[in-house]
């Protein structure tokens, strides 16, 4: 329960339930160091695993083996002697250490000795027009409706992007009876010719059959229609039909439910508000931290870890949890039993291979990362492309002075649906590179917090000076 951490502190403080940080918290608590896991969702397992310990969805090989993977995962941290709490939203972290938390209506400022991120992944914005009518989501949040309700789409319904998770959510919803009408796959042409130099890693790594395999399975079943360069939802009150372009060709078919997907990218709001130092991922087309060989920052006793460090997937994500429970076990406790650390870099390594060749595959092109007109960029403010653009062009050089302007960024989501987009269309403007522009400055609560949590906010001695930087 939650009130037995109220003021108190810990060795580790890891922030995030999914591969990586249950990996994490489990070393670190069997090595005999006091442990707090947090996690926002009601359950454990992140994305990967979502509802791991609670879904309906039978039978068992319709979300694949590896998804049960996860099962093991979330045992052996519950018997570590990790505290885990569930439903508890991380606001804050401060250079210090201490780490803001609110749960069930307060808010708590807990005291580490080492924290590790382990926030894992967002989806990346896919802005295209009519992406915000109601029937138009992303596949990730459609997964996350079929692995915790058991519920696949009945109705028409098209999926538009790239990426693996377009034919594992395919499989997964055609293994339960689901209904897929069409896959409009956005992936470049000149991906291909690209990522061939990178195919000797992907041709021995365990990605290469899994992957195939999911394709070979989808494309028995569902049209997928290729080269698609144009993509955009119509309708009045909901989606009606979707219109795409092909091969010089502008077509339409009519549908309920459009998905979107073109890839995942950290999830790094946490990790910057706390003033860990990012890189521009020319590759992944994205902001990663900068992180030593075991995922620690420019902060020393912050560390990150997972799909947080830098997209690799579930099984790396693990094995970057334990690298980054180990040097902060070696920091507290250098007597402590541990496991074998050249083992865990092996299994990573093994992991990693063929990264290269799917992040280059998968890269998305230009038009569908820098949209234009009145496509919606930032949806809490409801600021279009061409807004942003002609700000940009007024002189503004950096999303930070375009809060300024129009206010993107600053909704509920604090940046996480536009920050990339912003970006990248005010590099586009000034014709320059995305690392030469810059991200958000983010700051506490980088999640909504009332008022009233943070005016009752309880703390022990060692965070209380915390809350004067609030």
């Amino acid at each position: 329960m939650m009130q037995d951490v109220i003021g108190d502190t810990y060795d580790v403080v890891v922030i995030g339930a999914g591969p990586a940080g249950l990996s994490a918290a489990t070393l670190a608590a069997e090595a005999g160091v006091s442990t707090l896991l947090v996690d926002e969702n009601a359950g454990p397992g992140g994305q990967v695993y979502r509802a791991i310990t609670s879904t309906p969805v039978e039978p068992r090989e319709a979300l694949g083996s590896e998804y049960w993977h996860g099962t093991s995962l979330v045992e052996r941290a519950l018997q570590s002697g990790a505290r885990v709490v569930h439903g508890a939203v991380v606001w804050s972290l401060d250079p210090d250490l201490v780490v803001g938390i609110s749960y069930r209506g307060q808010a708590h400022l807990i005291q580490a000795r080492r924290v590790i991120i382990a926030t894992g992944a967002l989806e990346r914005p896919f802005p295209i027009p009519g992406w915000t009518l109601p029937g138009v989501m992303t596949v990730g949040a459609a997964q996350t409706v079929l692995k915790s309700s058991g519920l696949v789409p009945a109705s028409s319904t098209v999926i538009a992007g790239m990426g693996p998770l377009v034919w594992l959510y395919a499989a997964q919803v055609l293994r339960l009876g689901g209904k897929i009408d069409a896959i409009l796959d956005t992936t470049p042409m000149g991906n291909y010719f690209s990522a061939l130099r990178h195919a000797p890693g992907f041709l021995v790594s365990p990605l290469r059959a899994k992957g195939l395999a999911l394709v070979r399975e989808v494309k028995r079943r569902v049209r997928v229609l290729k080269n698609v360069v144009a993509v955009r939802a119509e309708g009045d009150a909901a989606l009606r039909r979707i219109i795409y372009t092909s091969s010089g060709r502008e077509q339409s078919i009519e549908a309920d439910t459009l998905l979107l997907h073109q890839g995942v990218v950290p999830n790094v709001n946490l990790a910057m508000a706390a003033g860990v130092k990012h890189v521009w991922n020319p590759i992944q087309m994205c902001w990663s931290p900068e992180l030593d060989a075991s995922g620690g920052t420019s902060i020393a006793g912050i560390a990150v870890a997972g799909d947080g460090a830098g997209i690799a997937g579930a099984f790396a994500a693990e094995e970057r949890g334990r690298l980054a429970a180990i040097a902060a076990i070696s920091a507290l406790k250098p007597d402590a039993q541990v496991e074998n650390e050249q083992s865990i870099r092996n299994n990573l390594a093994r992991h990693e291979l063929g990264r290269k060749f799917i992040d280059t595959l998968f890269q998305p092109p230009k038009q569908f990362r820098v949209p234009e007109g009145k496509t919606i960029v930032c949806r809490c403010e409801e600021v279009t492309a061409e807004q942003v653009r002609s700000t940009a062009a007024l002189g503004c050089e950096g999303p930070n002075q375009m809060k300024a302007f129009l206010r993107c960024g600053m909704g509920p989501c604090q940046g996480r649906l536009c920050g990339l987009t912003v970006g990248e269309i005010i590099a586009d403007v000034h014709g320059k590179s995305p690392k030469d522009v810059g991200y958000y400055r983010l700051r506490p609560p980088v999640k909504p917090i009332a008022l009233a949590e943070l005016a009752g906010v309880t703390a022990s001695d060692e965070a209380t000076k915390a809350v004067v930087r609030l």
